[in-house]
């Protein structure tokens, strides 16, 4: 298996190919992106077979600003017959992958593949089963083994390959699913949550996320980054001119600088 595939917010295609050219050129591991312009992914092929691997092993997934997901892959499967596409996914996986932990049937993140993820969530009960009995999957799940991904870009036509749990997206899709809450003032308190989750190991949240923490927020108006700093009893300065959701106000823990956050000096307040 010579390639990686990573998945990216469509539209940013050309810049997971650039920032994933680049990082692996650092670790003298060179190749070519193939990219489709509104897709939802790239696709990154070694010159050598076993550098995806290295890849996948020394490059931290962390370091990517564009990658949602990076996993090993092998030639795309194409044409897989409607009465057993089971069978060509399983053989693909076979002495490749052992005991995998996991298994991810995806698709990327874009308008055209809704109706292919209806069919990935028919497939990956029936799939799982044969993957399991033939050794590809543990018959439990487990965070200790690598992830299987089957990723569907089209009908019929799908890469294969794995990714390690210590350096993937432990997410489906690499995207957070995460829930808006009724009584937030704005949908933007789901980025900085997702940032938290992405960018601060879950056995660091009571230590760096802390009750009694001071923060600031920039642009705060009308709060939704400071609904998610409130609600883990931090003491917030908001600064904006606009207003901020009384709702935020009413909890006594948020101080409302009505300046331009562009412009505010710390040391005045």
């Amino acid at each position: 298996m010579n390639k990686v595939i990573l998945y990216c917010r469509q539209g940013f295609e050309k810049e997971c190919a650039a920032e994933i050219t680049d990082k692996a050129g650092q670790r003298g591991v060179y190749g070519f992106a193939r990219v489709k312009e509104q897709s939802g992914y790239v696709v990154f092929e070694c010159y050598q077979p076993e550098e995806a691997d290295k890849l996948a092993r020394e490059l931290p997934f962390s370091d990517l600003i564009f990658a949602r997901q990076m996993f090993v892959a092998g030639e795309l499967l194409k044409d897989l017959p409607p009465e057993d596409r089971i069978t060509p996914v399983v053989g693909m996986l076979q002495g490749v992958v052992e005991k995998g932990g996991d298994l991810r049937v995806e698709v990327a993140d874009t308008n055209e593949s809704k109706e292919l993820m209806k069919f990935c969530r028919k497939f990956t009960v029936p799939l799982r089963a044969s993957l399991r009995e033939a050794g590809v999957l543990t018959n439990y799940e487990t965070p200790k083994r690598p992830v299987v991904h089957v990723f569907f870009i089209a009908p019929g036509c799908c890469y294969t390959g794995y990714s390690y749990t210590t350096n993937n997206s432990p997410f489906y899709m690499g995207i957070p699913r995460l829930k808006f809450p009724s009584d937030a003032p704005s949908r933007s308190t789901l980025k900085l949550e997702e940032a938290f989750h992405i960018f601060i190991p879950a056995d660091e949240w009571d230590e760096r996320l802390a009750n009694g923490m001071y923060a600031v927020d920039l642009g705060a108006c009308p709060g939704g980054w400071t609904y998610q700093l409130v609600k883990r009893n931090m003491w917030v300065s908001s600064v904006d001119n606009g207003p901020m959701a009384q709702s935020l106000m009413d909890t006594g823990q948020v101080t409302w600088l009505r300046e331009d956050g562009f412009k505010i000096s710390p040391n005045a307040h």
